[in-house]
C-alpha cells in the first residue's frame, strides 16, 4: 500500500516542470481522441503529432452547448457518427454525471469515459488530497468516522441505458470493493446518502452522527452552503433529534422505508443517556461553539469556501468555534483543476495549485473592471502573470476540448513551476449582466446595520421592464419578527438606509450605467423565510445532485424570478437621487 509521504511526493513532482507536463498531457489526449467526431472538422487536415500551437489555433474554444447535440445522441446511444467514428471519445462510456444546474435549475449531463491516463491524473488528486488532511489531522483509529452531509441523489437511465448520476453517488455504483472503502469514512449508511428526500437525509445525517457522536472525527460537506444548513437544522430540530434517540427510532417525518430501516439499525434501540445529553447542550440555544460541544473528538470541519460560498464562512466558523475549518480544493465536474496545498487558509488567503497532468489548462485574459475578456486569445500555463485575471479552458481526457469553464481565478504566485490561483468568481454569461457574483457578495456585506441576520440573497437584472432594473431578493432570519409592528417602522427605515449604502458598492459597469440614467430605481425585496431552499428543492426535482447544489447569485430563469416575487413580504424601491 502506497504511503501518504509517497503519494504527496508523487504529487509535488507534477509541479516541477509544469509545461512539460502539460505538453504530455495534450500530446496524450490527441493521441488517443485527435480523430474523434467533434475534433475532425477542425483538425482532419492536419498530419499528427498536432503541437500546442497548431491545436489551439484550428480548434476553436467551446461552451456545453457546442457538445449538446454528440452528448444527446450518446445518452441515447448513437454512440457513433455518420462515419462510423466515436462523437467526443474512444474510451467506453460508463455513465453520466450531473452538473449542478444551478442557474438553469436543469443539470447539464457530462459523460463519463474510462480513460486511464484520466482516472491515474483524478486518483492522484484525490489520494492526494486525502493524504495533505491525514498529515494535518491523524485518524485517531481505523474506527473513527466522518459526519458527510452527502446526497447521492437519484439515478436515472438514459434512453441508450446508461445510468446518470451524480458524482457523489459514482462511488457506491462503480464496484463493492470500492463502495465498501467509500462507506467504510462516514457515520451514516448507504441508504442515507442515496435517500430520496434532502430535507430526510439531513435529518437523519445528524441523527447518525449525534448516535456516533464519539466516533466523529470531521464533518464535512462539498460546499459550505450544506453545513449551514444541517447546522440551521439542527437549530430547529433538536428535539425531534433528542426524541428519536430516546425512542430508537426515526419519527414519522422520515417516510423514505429503506432509510428509515437503514437509521433503525444505526441507533440500536432507545439512546436515552445520549438524547439528555443532546436536550442539556441544544436546550441552551447557544449556537456559538456547538460543535465541539456535540462532537468532542472531531478535529476539523471541511468544506469549499471560496468563491460564492465566502458568504457563509463567518457563519460556519460561529458554529465550528476552536474547531479548524479545513478548505476544499478545486474540482470542477469536468475535470481535477487544482489542489489546495494548505487546507488550514481562511478562504480570502485559499491558493490552488493547478494540477500539469489532469487537464490541459488554457487562460483567457480577463478585464474584473468591465467584467469581460480582454482578448480571445488564450495564454498558456507557462506564460501567466501573476495578479492578473483570467477566465479557465479546459482540454480534458474525456472528450472537451477548449471549453470555457466559465471560471474566473487570479494568478497569485507559482508553486515550483506550477501557477497558484485565487478563485474569483463566475464568468458572467453575456455583456447584458451588469453586475458579478464578486459584485454582490461584496455590497451584501455593506448590510450591517440592517437589524436582522441575512440568510440568502440573490439578483436578477430586469431587460424587460423600463428602464431596466436590478432586483434583489433578501431571505433573513425571523422575518416575521424582523417586520413585526411595533418594530416595523424601524425596521424598513434600517432597510431603506442600508440599501442606499448598497448601491454604492454594485460595481463600476452598475454605476455607469445608473449614471447615464439606464437604470430605474434598484428594487430590493425580503423573502419569506425557506424561500432559498425552496430553489434547493425544486433544482433537485429536475435532476440537480444536492450535493452539488450551489445556491444563485445571479438568477437568469424567469420562474425563478417569479417565484421569488411572489414570495417577498416587503419591497423598497431605491432611488439614490432621492438621498
Amino acid at each position: 500500500m502506497t504511503t501518504d509521504d509517497a503519494i504527496i511526493e508523487k504529487l509535488q513532482e507534477t509541479f516541477l516542470d509544469a509545461r512539460r507536463h502539460q505538453l504530455e498531457t495534450l500530446t496524450a489526449i490527441l493521441e488517443r481522441n485527435g480523430g474523434v467526431s467533434y475534433l475532425q472538422p477542425f483538425l482532419g487536415g492536419y498530419d499528427a503529432p498536432i503541437d500546442a500551437a497548431t491545436f489551439r489555433r484550428a480548434v476553436p474554444l467551446s461552451c456545453y452547448n457546442d457538445y449538446a447535440d454528440h452528448i444527446n445522441k450518446i445518452a441515447d446511444g448513437v454512440l457513433l457518427d455518420d462515419h462510423d467514428q466515436p462523437r467526443l471519445s474512444v474510451d467506453p462510456l460508463v455513465c453520466f454525471f450531473y452538473s449542478s444546474g444551478t442557474s438553469s435549475m436543469k443539470p447539464k449531463l457530462l459523460p463519463y469515459f474510462d480513460s486511464k491516463s484520466g482516472r491515474a491524473a483524478s486518483s492522484l488528486a484525490h489520494q492526494g488530497t486525502a493524504a495533505i488532511l491525514r498529515r494535518l489531522f491523524q485518524p485517531r483509529s481505523s474506527s473513527n468516522k466522518v459526519l458527510g452531509f452527502i446526497y447521492g441523489g437519484n439515478v436515472t437511465q438514459t434512453k441508450g441505458g446508461f445510468k446518470a448520476m451524480a458524482a457523489t453517488a459514482f462511488p457506491l455504483y462503480n464496484n463493492n470493493a470500492n463502495a465498501s472503502r467509500f462507506l467504510s469514512v462516514y457515520v451514516s449508511p448507504k441508504e442515507v446518502i442515496l435517500g430520496s428526500n434532502i430535507n430526510q437525509q439531513m435529518y437523519c445525517h445528524l441523527l447518525c452522527g449525534l448516535r456516533h457522536f464519539e466516533l466523529i472525527d470531521g464533518i464535512s460537506a462539498p460546499y459550505a452552503a450544506g453545513l449551514i444548513k444541517a447546522f440551521g437544522l439542527l437549530e430547529t430540530s433538536w428535539e425531534k433529534l433528542s426524541e428519536d434517540l430516546e425512542n430508537g427510532i426515526p419519527n414519522s417525518d422520515i417516510t423514505d422505508v429503506a432509510m428509515r430501516e437503514s437509521v433503525i439499525t444505526v441507533l440500536g434501540g432507545p439512546c436515552r443517556d445520549l438524547s439528555q445529553r443532546v436536550r442539556l447542550i441544544c436546550e441552551e440555544r447557544t449556537w456559538g461553539g456547538i460543535v465541539r460541544k456535540l462532537w468532542p473528538n472531531i478535529c476539523y470541519v471541511k468544506s469549499v469556501t471560496t468563491g460564492s460560498m465566502l458568504q457563509y464562512y463567518q457563519k460556519l466558523k460561529y458554529y465550528a468555534g476552536d474547531i479548524p475549518i479545513v478548505g476544499g480544493n478545486y474540482f470542477a465536474s469536468e475535470c481535477c483543476v487544482a489542489i489546495n496545498l494548505d487546507l488550514l487558509q481562511p478562504p480570502e488567503l485559499t491558493r490552488y495549485v493547478i494540477l500539469p497532468t489532469a487537464a490541459y489548462f488554457e487562460f483567457l485574459p480577463f478585464d474584473i473592471e468591465r467584467s469581460c475578456v480582454r482578448d480571445e486569445r488564450t495564454v498558456d500555463l507557462s506564460s501567466l502573470e501573476i495578479g492578473k485575471t483570467y477566465e479557465l479552458v479546459v482540454t480534458t481526457y474525456r472528450g472537451f476540448y477548449r471549453l470555457r469553464l466559465g471560471d474566473i481565478v487570479k494568478v497569485v504566485g507559482f508553486h515550483q513551476t506550477s501557477p497558484e490561483v485565487e478563485f474569483v468568481m463566475r464568468a458572467p454569461k453575456s455583456s447584458a449582466e451588469i453586475i458579478t457574483e464578486k459584485d454582490l457578495i461584496s455590497a451584501m456585506k455593506s448590510l450591517d446595520e440592517l437589524a436582522a441576520e441575512i440568510v440568502e440573497f440573490a439578483s436578477f437584472f430586469d431587460l424587460e421592464s423600463e428602464p431596466k432594473q436590478l432586483k434583489i431578493f433578501v431571505e433573513v432570519k425571523d422575518e416575521l419578527t424582523f417586520l413585526q409592528n411595533d418594530e416595523f417602522t424601524v425596521s424598513v427605515d434600517a432597510l431603506r438606509k442600508c440599501c442606499y449604502v448598497l448601491e454604492d458598492f454594485l460595481g463600476g459597469i452598475y454605476q455607469v450605467m445608473k449614471a447615464r440614467g439606464e437604470l430605474g430605481p434598484l428594487l430590493v425585496s425580503i423573502v419569506r423565510s425557506g424561500s432559498f431552499h425552496w430553489l434547493l428543492e425544486e433544482a433537485v426535482r429536475n435532476g440537480a445532485p444536492a450535493g452539488q447544489y450551489k445556491p444563485p447569485k445571479i438568477i437568469r430563469n424567469r420562474k425563478v424570478v417569479d417565484f421569488l416575487v411572489t414570495s417577498a413580504v416587503l419591497s423598497l424601491e431605491v432611488n439614490s437621487s432621492h438621498i
